[in-house]
Protein backbone atom coordinates (compact mmCIF):
# COMPACT_ATOMS: atom_id res chain seq x y z
CA UNK A 1 0.00 0.00 0.00
CA UNK A 2 2.77 2.47 0.97
CA UNK A 3 4.63 1.82 -2.29
CA UNK A 4 1.44 2.37 -4.29
CA UNK A 5 0.67 5.62 -2.51
CA UNK A 6 4.27 6.77 -3.00
CA UNK A 7 4.04 6.12 -6.74
CA UNK A 8 0.73 7.93 -6.82
CA UNK A 9 2.24 10.91 -4.99
CA UNK A 10 5.27 11.11 -7.30
CA UNK A 11 3.15 10.85 -10.44
CA UNK A 12 0.57 13.46 -9.46
CA UNK A 13 1.16 15.44 -6.30
CA UNK A 14 4.85 16.17 -6.83
CA UNK A 15 3.99 18.31 -9.84
CA UNK A 16 4.20 22.07 -9.17
CA UNK A 17 0.94 23.92 -8.50
CA UNK A 18 -0.97 20.66 -8.26
CA UNK A 19 -2.61 21.53 -4.94
CA UNK A 20 -3.98 24.79 -6.32
CA UNK A 21 -5.16 23.07 -9.48
CA UNK A 22 -6.89 20.35 -7.44
CA UNK A 23 -8.72 22.90 -5.26
CA UNK A 24 -9.93 24.65 -8.40
CA UNK A 25 -11.01 21.32 -9.91
CA UNK A 26 -12.96 20.33 -6.79
CA UNK A 27 -14.62 23.73 -6.65
CA UNK A 28 -15.70 23.47 -10.27
CA UNK A 29 -17.04 19.93 -9.86
CA UNK A 30 -18.92 20.52 -6.62
CA UNK A 31 -20.31 23.98 -7.23
CA UNK A 32 -20.36 24.37 -11.00
CA UNK A 33 -21.41 22.30 -13.96
CA UNK A 34 -20.21 19.11 -12.31
CA UNK A 35 -22.63 19.32 -9.40
CA UNK A 36 -25.47 17.42 -11.09
CA UNK A 37 -23.33 14.39 -12.14
CA UNK A 38 -21.90 14.21 -8.59
CA UNK A 39 -25.41 14.29 -7.10
CA UNK A 40 -26.53 11.59 -9.54
CA UNK A 41 -23.56 9.41 -8.56
CA UNK A 42 -24.44 9.96 -4.89
CA UNK A 43 -28.07 9.03 -5.56
CA UNK A 44 -26.89 5.70 -7.00
CA UNK A 45 -25.15 4.68 -3.74
CA UNK A 46 -28.35 3.28 -2.11
CA UNK A 47 -29.11 1.41 -5.34
CA UNK A 48 -25.60 -0.02 -5.37
CA UNK A 49 -25.83 -1.44 -1.86
CA UNK A 50 -29.48 -2.31 -2.30
CA UNK A 51 -28.49 -4.57 -5.18
CA UNK A 52 -25.78 -6.13 -3.01
CA UNK A 53 -28.39 -6.74 -0.31
CA UNK A 54 -30.72 -8.28 -2.89
CA UNK A 55 -27.92 -10.55 -4.05
CA UNK A 56 -27.20 -11.67 -0.48
CA UNK A 57 -30.93 -12.13 0.13
CA UNK A 58 -31.14 -14.55 -2.81
CA UNK A 59 -28.18 -16.50 -1.44
CA UNK A 60 -29.12 -16.46 2.26
CA UNK A 61 -32.71 -17.58 1.81
CA UNK A 62 -31.36 -20.83 0.40
CA UNK A 63 -30.06 -21.52 3.92
CA UNK A 64 -32.89 -20.15 6.07
CA UNK A 65 -35.88 -17.79 5.82
CA UNK A 66 -34.57 -14.24 5.84
CA UNK A 67 -36.14 -10.87 5.08
CA UNK A 68 -34.68 -8.28 2.74
CA UNK A 69 -34.35 -5.90 5.70
CA UNK A 70 -32.12 -8.35 7.56
CA UNK A 71 -30.13 -8.92 4.40
CA UNK A 72 -29.59 -5.19 3.94
CA UNK A 73 -28.49 -4.79 7.55
CA UNK A 74 -26.09 -7.73 7.19
CA UNK A 75 -24.52 -6.16 4.11
CA UNK A 76 -24.02 -2.79 5.80
CA UNK A 77 -22.58 -4.37 8.96
CA UNK A 78 -20.28 -6.49 6.80
CA UNK A 79 -19.16 -3.43 4.87
CA UNK A 80 -18.25 -1.65 8.11
CA UNK A 81 -16.47 -4.65 9.63
CA UNK A 82 -14.64 -5.28 6.36
CA UNK A 83 -13.38 -1.70 6.16
CA UNK A 84 -10.34 -2.37 8.34
CA UNK A 85 -9.79 -6.12 7.91
CA UNK A 86 -7.43 -7.90 5.45
CA UNK A 87 -9.14 -8.58 2.14
CA UNK A 88 -12.33 -7.36 3.85
CA UNK A 89 -12.88 -10.66 5.66
CA UNK A 90 -15.03 -8.78 8.16
CA UNK A 91 -17.67 -8.81 5.44
CA UNK A 92 -18.11 -12.54 6.10
CA UNK A 93 -18.59 -12.00 9.83
CA UNK A 94 -21.11 -9.20 9.34
CA UNK A 95 -23.34 -11.32 7.15
CA UNK A 96 -23.02 -14.51 9.16
CA UNK A 97 -23.94 -12.73 12.41
CA UNK A 98 -27.38 -11.99 10.98
CA UNK A 99 -28.12 -15.67 10.34
CA UNK A 100 -29.54 -17.88 13.07
CA UNK A 101 -28.10 -21.19 11.90
CA UNK A 102 -25.94 -22.94 9.31
CA UNK A 103 -23.17 -20.41 9.76
CA UNK A 104 -20.49 -22.69 8.32
CA UNK A 105 -22.50 -23.06 5.13
CA UNK A 106 -23.08 -19.32 5.19
CA UNK A 107 -19.34 -18.86 4.62
CA UNK A 108 -19.77 -20.63 1.31
CA UNK A 109 -22.77 -18.47 0.46
CA UNK A 110 -20.80 -15.27 1.10
CA UNK A 111 -17.94 -16.62 -1.00
CA UNK A 112 -20.36 -17.49 -3.80
CA UNK A 113 -21.77 -13.97 -3.82
CA UNK A 114 -18.34 -12.42 -3.94
CA UNK A 115 -17.24 -14.84 -6.63
CA UNK A 116 -20.24 -13.94 -8.81
CA UNK A 117 -19.24 -10.29 -8.51
CA UNK A 118 -15.68 -11.22 -9.42
CA UNK A 119 -16.88 -13.14 -12.48
CA UNK A 120 -18.67 -10.05 -13.79
CA UNK A 121 -15.63 -7.90 -13.02
CA UNK A 122 -13.30 -10.29 -14.84
CA UNK A 123 -15.55 -10.61 -17.89
CA UNK A 124 -15.92 -6.85 -18.21
CA UNK A 125 -12.30 -6.13 -17.32
CA UNK A 126 -10.86 -8.67 -19.76
CA UNK A 127 -12.83 -7.03 -22.56
CA UNK A 128 -11.67 -3.58 -21.44
CA UNK A 129 -8.00 -4.50 -21.16
CA UNK A 130 -8.16 -6.37 -24.46
CA UNK A 131 -9.21 -3.11 -26.13
CA UNK A 132 -6.11 -1.34 -24.78
CA UNK A 133 -3.78 -4.20 -25.64
CA UNK A 134 -5.01 -4.39 -29.22
CA UNK A 135 -5.05 -0.64 -29.75
CA UNK A 136 -1.89 0.52 -27.97
CA UNK A 137 0.44 -2.43 -27.45
CA UNK A 138 0.11 -5.04 -30.23
CA UNK A 139 -1.20 -2.88 -33.03
CA UNK A 140 0.37 -4.08 -36.27
CA UNK A 141 0.85 -7.63 -34.97
CA UNK A 142 -2.33 -9.44 -36.04
CA UNK A 143 -1.12 -12.91 -35.01
CA UNK A 144 -0.33 -11.71 -31.50
CA UNK A 145 -3.65 -9.88 -31.36
CA UNK A 146 -5.50 -13.05 -32.34
CA UNK A 147 -3.65 -14.94 -29.63
CA UNK A 148 -4.74 -12.36 -27.05
CA UNK A 149 -8.36 -12.68 -28.15
CA UNK A 150 -8.21 -16.47 -27.79
CA UNK A 151 -6.52 -16.07 -24.38
CA UNK A 152 -9.27 -13.66 -23.29
CA UNK A 153 -11.96 -16.16 -24.29
CA UNK A 154 -10.20 -18.97 -22.46
CA UNK A 155 -9.82 -16.85 -19.34
CA UNK A 156 -13.50 -15.90 -19.45
CA UNK A 157 -14.47 -19.54 -19.72
CA UNK A 158 -12.07 -20.51 -16.91
CA UNK A 159 -13.59 -18.01 -14.50
CA UNK A 160 -17.10 -19.30 -15.23
CA UNK A 161 -16.20 -22.97 -14.77
CA UNK A 162 -16.00 -23.00 -10.93
CA UNK A 163 -19.38 -21.27 -10.78
CA UNK A 164 -21.30 -23.82 -12.81
CA UNK A 165 -19.12 -26.83 -12.02
CA UNK A 166 -18.59 -26.16 -8.33
CA UNK A 167 -18.48 -29.88 -7.52
CA UNK A 168 -15.16 -29.99 -9.34
CA UNK A 169 -13.93 -27.07 -7.22
CA UNK A 170 -14.95 -28.75 -3.97
CA UNK A 171 -13.31 -32.00 -5.07
CA UNK A 172 -10.13 -30.17 -6.04
CA UNK A 173 -9.89 -28.65 -2.56
CA UNK A 174 -9.55 -32.14 -1.14
CA UNK A 175 -6.40 -32.77 -3.16
CA UNK A 176 -4.35 -30.17 -1.28
CA UNK A 177 -4.26 -30.51 2.49
CA UNK A 178 -4.00 -26.78 3.40
CA UNK A 179 -7.25 -26.12 1.50
CA UNK A 180 -9.25 -29.02 2.89
CA UNK A 181 -10.55 -26.93 5.77
CA UNK A 182 -12.55 -24.86 3.29
CA UNK A 183 -14.48 -27.84 1.94
CA UNK A 184 -17.29 -27.83 4.57
CA UNK A 185 -18.09 -24.20 3.79
CA UNK A 186 -17.84 -24.42 0.00
CA UNK A 187 -19.82 -27.67 -0.08
CA UNK A 188 -22.95 -25.49 -0.12
CA UNK A 189 -22.13 -24.17 -3.61
CA UNK A 190 -23.30 -27.25 -5.58
CA UNK A 191 -26.65 -27.13 -3.76
CA UNK A 192 -27.63 -23.89 -5.52
CA UNK A 193 -29.67 -24.57 -8.67
CA UNK A 194 -28.53 -23.12 -11.97
CA UNK A 195 -31.52 -20.79 -12.02
CA UNK A 196 -30.43 -19.25 -8.71
CA UNK A 197 -26.87 -18.81 -10.01
CA UNK A 198 -28.22 -17.03 -13.08
CA UNK A 199 -30.22 -14.69 -10.87
CA UNK A 200 -27.29 -13.88 -8.59
CA UNK A 201 -25.01 -13.35 -11.58
CA UNK A 202 -27.58 -11.02 -13.15
CA UNK A 203 -27.81 -8.97 -9.95
CA UNK A 204 -24.02 -8.80 -9.83
CA UNK A 205 -24.09 -7.54 -13.42
CA UNK A 206 -26.60 -4.81 -12.51
CA UNK A 207 -24.43 -3.73 -9.59
CA UNK A 208 -21.38 -3.66 -11.85
CA UNK A 209 -23.32 -1.44 -14.22
CA UNK A 210 -24.13 0.94 -11.35
CA UNK A 211 -20.44 1.11 -10.41
CA UNK A 212 -19.47 1.88 -13.99
CA UNK A 213 -22.22 4.49 -14.27
CA UNK A 214 -21.06 6.21 -11.09
CA UNK A 215 -17.47 6.29 -12.28
CA UNK A 216 -18.45 7.72 -15.67
CA UNK A 217 -20.62 10.38 -13.99
CA UNK A 218 -17.77 11.43 -11.72
CA UNK A 219 -15.33 11.49 -14.62
CA UNK A 220 -17.71 13.77 -16.49
CA UNK A 221 -18.09 15.96 -13.39
CA UNK A 222 -14.33 16.49 -13.23
CA UNK A 223 -14.05 17.24 -16.92
CA UNK A 224 -12.70 13.97 -18.35
CA UNK A 225 -13.82 13.98 -21.97
CA UNK A 226 -12.96 10.57 -23.39
CA UNK A 227 -15.49 8.90 -25.74
CA UNK A 228 -17.98 6.56 -24.08
CA UNK A 229 -16.64 3.28 -25.52
CA UNK A 230 -12.94 3.77 -24.68
CA UNK A 231 -13.90 5.39 -21.38
CA UNK A 232 -15.99 2.39 -20.41
CA UNK A 233 -13.11 0.08 -21.38
CA UNK A 234 -10.79 2.08 -19.10
CA UNK A 235 -13.29 1.88 -16.23
CA UNK A 236 -13.70 -1.89 -16.69
CA UNK A 237 -9.95 -2.40 -16.88
CA UNK A 238 -9.47 -0.31 -13.74
CA UNK A 239 -11.95 -2.39 -11.77
CA UNK A 240 -10.27 -5.61 -12.88
CA UNK A 241 -6.74 -4.50 -11.99
CA UNK A 242 -7.93 -3.33 -8.58
CA UNK A 243 -9.71 -6.63 -7.88
CA UNK A 244 -6.59 -8.67 -8.73
CA UNK A 245 -4.46 -6.99 -6.05
CA UNK A 246 -5.01 -8.29 -2.49
CA UNK A 247 -5.61 -5.48 0.00
CA UNK A 248 -4.87 -5.17 3.71
CA UNK A 249 -8.10 -3.21 4.19
CA UNK A 250 -10.45 -0.87 2.37
CA UNK A 251 -7.94 1.98 2.71
CA UNK A 252 -5.41 -0.07 0.76
CA UNK A 253 -7.76 0.04 -2.21
CA UNK A 254 -6.94 3.73 -2.41
CA UNK A 255 -3.94 3.87 -4.70
CA UNK A 256 -4.27 0.65 -6.69
CA UNK A 257 -7.43 1.77 -8.44
CA UNK A 258 -6.12 5.31 -8.84
CA UNK A 259 -2.85 4.24 -10.47
CA UNK A 260 -4.71 1.91 -12.81
CA UNK A 261 -7.24 4.57 -13.76
CA UNK A 262 -4.67 7.30 -14.39
CA UNK A 263 -2.58 4.95 -16.57
CA UNK A 264 -5.47 3.69 -18.71
CA UNK A 265 -7.08 7.10 -19.13
CA UNK A 266 -3.62 8.52 -19.78
CA UNK A 267 -3.44 6.26 -22.84
CA UNK A 268 -6.64 7.99 -23.98
CA UNK A 269 -4.96 11.37 -23.60
CA UNK A 270 -6.71 12.38 -20.38
CA UNK A 271 -4.87 14.28 -17.61
CA UNK A 272 -4.20 12.44 -14.37
CA UNK A 273 -5.67 14.90 -11.88
CA UNK A 274 -9.34 14.78 -12.97
CA UNK A 275 -9.19 10.98 -13.27
CA UNK A 276 -7.61 10.73 -9.81
CA UNK A 277 -10.29 13.00 -8.34
CA UNK A 278 -13.09 10.93 -9.87
CA UNK A 279 -11.60 7.66 -8.63
CA UNK A 280 -11.12 8.96 -5.08
CA UNK A 281 -14.65 10.35 -5.09
CA UNK A 282 -15.96 6.94 -6.14
CA UNK A 283 -14.23 5.36 -3.15
CA UNK A 284 -15.61 7.99 -0.75
CA UNK A 285 -19.18 7.66 -2.03
CA UNK A 286 -19.35 3.86 -2.17
CA UNK A 287 -17.04 2.73 0.65
CA UNK A 288 -16.17 5.44 3.17
CA UNK A 289 -19.60 7.04 3.64
CA UNK A 290 -21.61 3.75 3.70
CA UNK A 291 -19.05 2.24 6.10
CA UNK A 292 -19.56 5.16 8.47
CA UNK A 293 -23.33 4.78 8.19
CA UNK A 294 -23.09 1.02 8.76
CA UNK A 295 -21.25 1.66 12.02
CA UNK A 296 -24.62 2.49 13.58
CA UNK A 297 -25.82 -1.03 12.79
CA UNK A 298 -22.86 -2.93 14.26
CA UNK A 299 -24.20 -4.94 17.25
CA UNK A 300 -21.73 -3.55 19.80
CA UNK A 301 -22.44 0.03 18.78
CA UNK A 302 -26.21 -0.57 18.91
CA UNK A 303 -25.93 -1.92 22.46
CA UNK A 304 -23.81 1.05 23.52
CA UNK A 305 -26.33 3.50 22.08
CA UNK A 306 -29.18 1.74 23.83
CA UNK A 307 -27.36 1.88 27.18
CA UNK A 308 -26.69 5.59 26.74
CA UNK A 309 -30.33 6.15 25.85
CA UNK A 310 -31.45 4.40 29.04
CA UNK A 311 -28.94 6.32 31.12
Amino acid sequence: MLLTLALLYNSVFAEPDTARAWRKLLSTALSGAGRLPVLLALALVPLNWGLEAWKWHRLARHLEPVTFGRSFRAVMVGLTLGFATPNRVGDYAGRILELKSKRVRALGAVFLGRYCQLVVTVLGGVAGLLYFLLKFYVRGYPALGLGLVVLALLLSGAVLLPLYRSRLLVAALGLWRPLRRFRPALAVMPTYPVRALHAVLAIAGLRYGVFCGQFLLLLYAYGVGSPLGPGLAAVAGTFLLKSLVPSLNALADVGVRELSATHLFGLLGQPALPVLSASLSLWVLNIALPSAAGLLLVPGVRVLRQKRGKG
